[in-house]
């Protein structure tokens, strides 16, 4: 909330009727309350020869009053001494006709001989001498001891300055409260203190501007958000930005960013070369330019400014149409004209050589660039309070407000284009300046946004707020939305009062966090573009779903080994591995599948041997009986005593082994399963073979 003092009230509200003249149109709605607590929508006080403090430690806590800060009241022997403030609409007693406040006197901070009482007065405050008009209701107070008093215009007694003016209920020309503690007339000193000043009613009405068709909330932490906003960085002229200004704009985060729910524009005192152009400056700031354009409507910030001498921050905008290297439209296509034809409007600047003042302005080409068409407000808090920045924009006025109170509206006379560009699409700038006055004690100061809205007038007054997040989503209505929602609804009330709908559209994306399994032999090449040899569960790698959301995949392989072997084998006719019959003597190789699924290699020496019966080998050797159930005669020619005699089963495995003695040998074949056998003689000369069957 903001509020604005002044020792010579009556002069300084001449100054605000030389800046508004004309104001029509307006239309709000304000609560009329106070508890110089930071809520409320009284925005300005004004004193008399009354020292005033609208944030001033509460000296006696307690009872009906418990509150941090109140307003200190200081008569400092001031005859008319007083404070006061208007409302941006007259009253309406005849509903609404009572006040109340809260007040605290000590009985030490009175002088002279007064009346310990305050009053309520209700003035005309267009009129010269508002007081000639007034209806007033004047209260006892109770010193040393928070109270709470009404003034009820319909059922108090009241007293009107003019004897000969109606009952206050039936009026409609008061627009201004005026507070007095202890008489009038007196050059006697009272200090009290007030709280808690609040109507039974409203004044005003909605403004017509009740579609939202645009905004930015600021939602979120991180940068801004390029859906809707581009970073002005080019510098026009090639070397530097206008009205000698010092800095450079960047698109870093460091000059520009969100954090929790707020814009920041931060101006620094750094050297920064920009890359493009290779220009050195000593400060960098930051300048947004909305991908949004419109004609005709209402804009409203609430912001907080900077401070500082050579400080400059500004909320304004530009027609769409200006020819402007570098700016954001210019880059569209639609630079063909020059300024100030394509015509200026200053929503808000603000000096940190004024830095209790802010200030609209128009350039149109009658100015000739120059700044001859604006207006201001004095407004003490700026830099540590957030205010309502407002402009409302029809086909023949342009209206400036500062928290719901008009101060200067430009309505030129005649209207053309000299006069009037605006009559085309405008888009909206944000940007903290440095002019050549900086102090060389500055480091940095920023201007802080909590929102930016654009309203036009219709007759729909609901607006859709589209949204892509990723898992989850916190909206405006304070609700963390995890899935997709189309049907939540949130009513925004701006500072007049007004009501707008805007009805969510999200979409959330999942992001994605889990494992890929992969089970390989010998070797495997993930998607990371690594082979992995041995087994992995800690790979990870980080990417983007279609959805825009960050996902996470971690690799979890088992990774089996391939085997192989070598088999000698002698056999007889022929010989069967893994199912595969084999009659010739060779090498051969399998790869099979082991249990782990790799492959198994198995290479086989293979020595095939005849099978002789008996008699055969020219009679030589014979096998008797055969076949046998127990002992097997083995006859042999003399040639083949001494020699080696190997007995082999039918799979090649030796059973047997010994010297053959003399021509005839019995061996024990009982212990043999029964099956097919074979008998090998091997001499350094020569190899024999003979088989039987073991019953």
């Amino acid at each position: 909330m903001k509020h604005t003092t002044s020792a010579h009230f009556y002069h300084f509200f001449f100054v605000i009727l030389i800046l508004i003249p004309g104001l029509k149109g307006w239309s709000q709605v304000q609560d009329v309350f106070d508890d110089f607590e930071g809520n409320g929508d009284i925005t300005t006080w004004l004193g008399d020869a009354c020292n005033m403090d609208i944030s001033f430690a509460n000296p006696n806590i307690q009872g009906i009053n418990t509150s941090a800060t109140v307003m200190k009241y200081e008569d400092v022997g001031g005859q008319y001494a007083n404070v006061r403030f208007d409302v941006n609409e007259n009253f309406d007693l005849s509903v609404h006709h009572t006040f109340t406040l809260k007040i605290f006197i000590a009985s030490g901070s009175i002088t002279g001989n007064q009346n310990n009482q305050i009053s309520l007065k209700l003035q005309d405050g267009t009129l010269g001498a508002p007081w000639e008009t007034q209806s007033e209701i004047i209260k006892n107070v109770t010193l040393d001891e928070w109270q709470e008093i009404s003034f009820d215009f319909e059922n108090d007694p009241y007293i009107n300055f003019n004897g000969g003016s109606p009952a206050p209920v039936l009026r409609t020309d008061f627009n201004r409260i005026v507070l007095q503690v202890n008489d009038e007339n007196n050059f006697d000193f009272v200090t009290a203190y007030l709280d808690d000043i609040s109507y039974d009613g409203s004044v005003g009405s909605c403004s017509p501007y009740n579609n939202l068709v645009w905004s930015d909330e600021f939602d979120g932490n991180g940068p801004i958000d390029n859906s809707k906003w581009f970073h002005q960085t080019f510098i026009p002229n090639g070397w530097g930005w206008f009205n000698g200004e010092l800095q450079h704009y960047t698109d870093r985060e460091d000059n520009s960013y969100l954090q929790n729910g707020y814009l920041h524009i931060v101006a620094k005192d750094e050297t920064y070369t920009d890359p493009v152009q290779g220009i050195t400056k000593q400060y960098t700031s930051a300048r947004l330019n909305s991908k949004f354009a419109f004609t005709y409507g209402r804009v409203e910030a609430r912001a907080k400014l900077p401070e500082g001498v050579g400080t400059w921050p500004a909320i304004w905008m530009l027609g769409k149409n200006i020819n402007e290297t570098g700016a954001y439209w210019q880059t569209q296509g639609f630079g063909t004209t020059g300024w100030p034809e394509c015509g200026e409007i200053d929503i808000m600047e603000h000096w940190g050589s004024n830095q209790n003042y802010i200030q609209s302005a128009l350039h149109t080409p009658s100015s000739f660039g120059a700044t001859v068409n604006h207006g201001g407000l004095m407004a003490n808090d700026v830099s540590n309070t957030f205010h309502i920045y407002a402009m409302e924009w029809t086909s023949d006025e342009i209206i400036f407000s500062l928290d719901g109170v008009p101060y200067y509206t430009y309505s030129p006379s005649p209207q053309n284009m000299s006069t009037w560009p605006f009559i085309a699409d405008q888009y909206i700038l944000l940007n903290v300046a440095i002019q050549n006055s900086i102090e060389p004690s500055f480091t940095e100061s920023e201007m802080v946004l909590d929102y930016i809205r654009v309203y036009q007038q219709g007759s729909s007054s609901e607006t859709t707020d589209s949204q892509n997040a990723c898992d989850s989503y916190t909206w405006i209505d304070g609700t963390t939305y995890t899935s997709s929602n189309n049907t939540s609804t949130y009513t925004l009330t701006n500072v007049e009062g007004c009501d707008s709908t805007i009805l969510l559209d999200l979409t959330i994306n999942n992001s994605y966090s889990g494992l890929d399994s992969h089970t390989a032999c010998d070797s495997y090449t993930w998607v990371d573009g690594n082979t992995y040899t041995s087994n992995n569960n800690s790979a990870m790698i980080q990417y983007t779903t279609v959805g825009g959301c960050d996902s996470t995949l971690t690799l979890d392989l088992i990774i089996n080994q391939s085997s192989s072997s070598n088999l000698t084998e002698t056999a007889l006719d022929s010989y069967t591995l893994n199912g595969v019959i084999y009659d010739s003597t060779g090498v051969y190789t399998q790869v099979l599948t082991n249990i782990e699924g790799c492959d198994s290699t198995i290479t086989l020496d293979l020595t095939i041997e005849t099978s002789v019966g008996l008699n055969e080998i020219n009679e030589e050797i014979l096998l008797y009986p055969n076949p046998t159930k127990d002992q097997l005669e083995v006859n042999v020619p003399t040639y083949l005593i001494g020699s080696k005699v190997i007995v082999f089963d039918a799979s090649g495995k030796q059973v047997l082994s010994y010297v053959q003695p003399h021509n005839k040998q019995i061996i024990d074949c009982s212990p043999f399963p029964s099956g097919k056998y074979i008998l090998t003689f091997e001499n350094k000369d020569f190899k024999e073979s003979g088989h039987f069957i073991k019953e």
